[in-house]
């Protein structure tokens, strides 16, 4: 049986071989030391998922992931970083990663999130696309795009699942538990802080058009009003 394919970036060299070589039981791994190096390997060749550092050499983690996300939108990212700060998580998933884990990780969570984002993208089937309306605007699923004749308004990928999950489910109430775990297969309090920011910035989108909100239920989640 064909093994799944992993890019790995990463500097720190000890660090690199041993959470390779865990791996490797499992996996098929590409291991590279700096960003540029990365990227380029994943142009010339095809991965299944990519775990990426942040600080490293010639180009950071989150300017690779960009660059990544440009090139393959629906390909896992996972972040492994020393760096600690809510901002650098929430950067790192608003670039589109789908999961960020701290150092020192352990290698059973690692192999548990990789298990689990392999098993979501090869459940992902390609379907028509769907433009929503919403208000005066129309919203491209597929293309992460709201907009008008006039303007474009460019989301991150979460933002677009999370816009479609409230469009399938308008006027209804939603746990706050249920988006979690529909967006990112977990409910934890990092994760909740991230769908705060992404619900903020819906917010504003949507500030100006009437008969749209997006009501906060204390305690219990969130209801997309559509009069």
């Amino acid at each position: 049986m064909t093994k799944y394919k992993i890019l790995y970036a990463e500097d720190d060299e000890t660090l690199a071989f041993l959470t390779k070589d865990n791996l490797e039981s499992h996996y098929e791994v590409t291991h590279c030391t700096d960003g540029e190096q990365c990227l380029n390997t994943f142009k010339s060749e095809h991965f299944d998922l990519c775990i990426l550092d942040i600080m490293m050499p010639k180009m950071d983690g989150f300017e690779l992931a960009e660059k990544i996300r440009q090139l393959n939108s629906d390909i896992p990212i996972l972040f492994l970083s020393a760096k600690t700060l809510k901002e650098d998580r929430i950067k790192g998933l608003r670039l589109g990663a789908d999961d960020y884990l701290v150092k020192p990780f352990s290698i059973e969570e690692l192999l548990l999130k990789i298990e689990i984002f392999l098993k979501r993208s090869q459940k992902y089937t390609p379907v028509e696309n769907v433009i929503y309306t919403v208000g005066k605007y129309q919203f491209d699923h597929k293309n992460y795009l709201v907009f008008t004749d006039s303007e474009k308004i460019s989301l991150t990928q979460r933002e677009a699942e999370l816009l479609k999950l409230f469009l399938d489910n308008k006027n209804v109430v939603m746990k706050r538990e249920e988006i979690l775990k529909s967006l990112w297969g977990n409910d934890d309090y990092f994760m909740g802080r991230s769908l705060d920011v992404f619900i903020s910035r819906l917010r504003k989108i949507l500030t100006n058009e009437k008969g749209i909100s997006i009501e906060n239920l204390h305690g219990i989640g969130f209801k997309f009003n559509v009069e």
